[in-house]
């Protein structure tokens, strides 16, 4: 996995937990959708630089 996807998937799986924590603890569904939503795009990045990768071998 490239090194700078790696830290954008980490980087967007961060900032959705972030946003996820922080919206329940404002009792806001919209910014815990926002993070879970964001949160969930960091795997999709990661899972699919895994794959790249183990095509690779």
């Amino acid at each position: 996995m490239s090194s700078n996807e790696k830290g954008r998937a980490k980087a967007e799986q961060a900032k959705g937990k972030l946003k996820e924590t922080a919206g329940r603890a404002l009792d806001d569904e919209r910014l815990t959708a926002e993070g879970r939503a964001e949160a969930a795009k960091g795997d999709a990045r990661q899972a699919k630089e895994k794959m790249k990768d183990m095509f690779k071998r």
